[in-house]
């Protein structure tokens, strides 16, 4: 089983991270964040795994028992949310143009490629560059900094105007910004990315409108080399029954770019290489239960599990308070 690292809150505010393997969990001595076990493995020149196997290992962890009691965090965060960004690519996958086509073509109603089919094509070609050589840039998105990410169990809150709150499940690459500006990955985590397909099926220029929405991570960092076919499967339940099940694939063998040309494609931009900030970045999915006609309802708990993860990413739909009709006042200095 590979190397897992998990975040730890205890009742009484105590943090820690917690260090998995196949064949126990136990606590590593000295450590709150996995954030700062990390930096102590750039510093040290170092693996993550390395570093982590080093640490002296405090008391076992029943991981399912403390998922059920709630005392899972993120995998990743910060301790000051401005400093952790959330962005992501879409089309990245193979057969993720189909479901995004659709949706476009049945609001254009045109028979000319979308916009959306030429992108997954062209990153088909070129999205998997020789080592080393730049590939196709993907489409890429920004939803949020930490504040939007939301840990195991806790709700995936639509804001008051949002006209859907659909699931993507997703594999997130996790980042930290070296002292010289190097972005180091740190691991994958299993994602739930949520958008608001009615928002972008309305006209896609409105991608971005539909992506500023939370985010969720499952409680595992997989660290090292993460499997190059990954296969899951994601399921909607209401009131304790699915209402909808499929399976989904990621990982390099069912996507259209390499990680290294999406990693290439984000990192480019100076102000992605701020030192101490971390990144979560989302590689995006071909399964939608919104494609299928599925539309949600609050109350909805969107779970996502996958091999070689053994804790599935869960959390239910939600929709914060307030009137959409009320326009929001701003203040003149």
């Amino acid at each position: 089983m590979a190397l897992r690292l998990l975040q730890h809150r205890a009742d009484d505010g105590t943090r820690s991270v917690i260090l998995a393997d196949a064949a126990c969990a136990h606590r590593l001595q000295g450590i709150s964040r996995t954030s700062e076990l990390a930096a102590r493995a750039i510093a040290a020149g170092t693996s993550l795994a390395r570093e982590a196997m080093g640490c002296l290992a405090g008391e076992r962890v029943d991981l399912e028992r403390e998922l059920a009691a709630g005392r899972l965090l993120a995998p990743i965060d910060h301790p000051d949310p401005a400093h952790l960004l959330l962005a992501g690519t879409g089309l990245t996958h193979l057969g993720s143009a189909e479901g995004r086509d659709k949706m476009h073509r049945e609001a254009a109603a045109a028979a000319h490629q979308t916009d959306s089919m030429r992108m997954f094509l062209e990153g088909l070609e070129g999205g998997k560059p020789a080592p080393g050589t730049v590939g196709q840039q993907p489409e890429w998105f920004y939803k949020g900094d930490g504040s939007q990410l939301v840990g195991p169990g806790e709700p995936l809150e639509m804001p008051p105007f949002a006209q859907d709150g659909g699931e993507e499940p997703e594999l997130a690459g996790i980042y930290l910004i070296g002292p010289d500006g190097t972005p180091f990955r740190l691991g994958f985590a299993l994602a739930n990315e949520f958008s608001d397909h009615v928002t972008e099926r309305h006209n896609y220029l409105w991608l971005a409108h539909s992506k500023l929405r939370r985010a969720a991570l499952g409680p595992e960092l997989l660290i090292g080399e993460t499997p190059a076919d990954l296969r899951g499967t994601s399921r909607i339940l209401r009131d304790g029954k699915v209402v909808w099940e499929k399976p989904f694939l990621t990982g390099e063998d069912n996507m259209s770019h390499t990680i290294a040309n999406l990693e290439h494609h984000h990192f480019k931009y100076d102000l992605f290489r701020r030192p101490g900030d971390i990144h979560v970045h989302f590689f995006g999915t071909a399964t939608l239960s919104f494609t299928d006609g599925l539309r949600t309802k609050e109350g909805d708990v969107f779970e996502i599990a996958a091999v070689p993860f053994t804790l599935p990413c869960r959390n239910p739909l939600a929709r914060a308070g307030g009137d959409p009709a009320q326009a929001l006042k701003v203040g003149v200095l």
